[in-house]
């Protein structure tokens, strides 16, 4: 039983509002009394709040929202994001993190969070976590200017929790959280999407489920979550009953197996309405190259950028239960990793990876893929393979790849973008 549930000091700390508050110490003003809004006003009315003051939350306004959803009665200063402002003091408060542990021991998560494993360091310094949490949080008060929020937890699922949903209700920013907390704390939590993890639209495809909160989907049968998100439903079901087994020295190993992947820097904004159809384009891609080097992966990855006045995104990979080269199988993992991680922002660039190559020496079955209709997606594949190595990669296209939002026929026109 310890093993699932490993006793480590973790703290994950978050920067409130990050990039508000670095434009508040930088013109001499207190967040929790101006209303400032970071935004870019050329995009007019319509643009994204990339953060508010405290003063503004206090009214109920929305860290991320459009300029037009704030109420007209509520004056406020628009100043635009200077992110190299933004990045110079996020190194400020890592290299005080650096202070505290070595870097084998900090996980830089965003420019405004991070997570530290003080395990080993309480000794040293004669402090509790909880103690030595509130020691970092006042030194970063001291030499930056900002305020932070900190969550404590044995595993980095719980100190993460514990930040987002709780540390916040506590003057001093501060909430730890226990295992023996897991059905008082974590298994209340609703909607879903409050949950670390669990993205607007993977709570959609839980609701339809049944599931609520997140008691619900720990007391869910794995087995029924496995079969219809792969390894992403048993890793849902061992975070709703506080297992995580990772560690931060995992984030710090690099993939020595080769993959093939694949980026593209979209030309406008793209949503969750019309995204699926670059990311079925690029697998096709990304399929096609398997079957040509008789490759099968093992590991499918996908990333999310965000337009540039917003930053970040996301970038997670899922680890399959038999090798695939198969289109639908790499896209139904895809728009699984995208379901669950996507939050309603505007994006601008797309990546796909198939890591874990094996050599292709047949087909493993299971109980619900049917031998003759993986046989005729082959046959498939393979024709079309045949034609476009003849006569160029547009020579036949799908019907999708005529839209607007498509740019597969402009891509097959250059190609040679792919990426190893």
């Amino acid at each position: 039983m310890e093993e699932l549930y490993p006793k480590r000091n973790i703290l994950c700390i978050d920067l409130k509002s990050f990039f508000a508050y670095c434009e508040c110490v930088e013109r001499g003003l207190d967040p929790f009394t101006v209303p400032l809004v970071v935004a870019n006003k050329n995009q007019g009315n319509g643009a994204i709040t990339l953060a508010i003051t405290p003063c503004l939350k206090k009214l109920g306004i929305a860290s991320r929202t459009r300029l037009y959803d704030i109420p007209a009665h509520i004056k406020y200063t628009i100043v635009p994001p200077r992110m190299k402002l933004y990045l110079a003091k996020s190194k400020e408060v890592v290299n005080i993190y650096l202070d505290y542990v070595s870097e084998n021991d900090l996980h830089v998560y965003s420019i405004d969070e991070c997570f530290l494993d003080v395990t080993d360091y309480l000794k040293l310094y004669k402090k509790s976590d909880y103690e030595l949490a509130e020691d970092i949080l006042k030194t970063i008060y001291q030499k930056t200017g900002l305020t932070a929020n900190c969550g404590i937890g044995p595993n980095m699922l719980l100190a993460k929790v514990a930040m987002d949903t709780e540390a916040k209700k506590y003057k001093n920013g501060i909430a730890k959280w226990t295992y023996e907390d897991i059905p008082t704390k974590l298994w209340p939590i609703t909607p879903l999407s409050k949950m670390w993890g669990i993205g607007p639209r993977m709570e959609k495809n839980l609701n339809i489920l049944k599931i609520y909160s997140v008691g619900e989907l720990a007391h869910y049968d794995r087995h029924i979550l496995k079969d219809k998100f792969g390894v992403m439903g048993t890793e849902l079901w061992n975070h709703a009953n506080g297992i995580d087994l990772s560690r931060i020295n995992d984030y710090k190993v690099l993939p020595k197996d080769k993959s093939y992947s694949h980026s593209q820097v979209l030309f406008k904004d793209y949503n969750e309405n019309n995204i699926k159809l670059i990311i079925n384009e690029m697998v096709e891609l990304l399929a096609g190259r398997l079957r040509q080097n008789k490759k099968q992966a093992t590991i499918i990855g996908l990333g999310i950028g965000y337009s540039k006045d917003i930053q970040g995104g996301f970038y997670h990979t899922t680890k399959l239960d038999a090798p695939t080269d198969s289109p639908s199988e790499i896209r139904h993992f895809c728009e699984i990793i995208f379901d669950r991680y996507y939050t309603f922002l505007p994006i601008r660039k797309v990546t796909i990876s198939c890591g874990g190559l094996q050599p292709k020496k047949g087909v493993q079955l299971d109980l619900f893929h049917a031998l003759d209709k993986i046989e005729e997606e082959t046959k498939i594949n393979t024709a079309i393979d045949e034609i476009k190595n003849k006569f160029g990669k547009n020579s036949i296209i799908k019907a999708s790849s005529l839209l607007p939002d498509s740019t597969a026929i402009e891509r097959n026109q250059k190609i040679g973008g792919h990426h190893e």
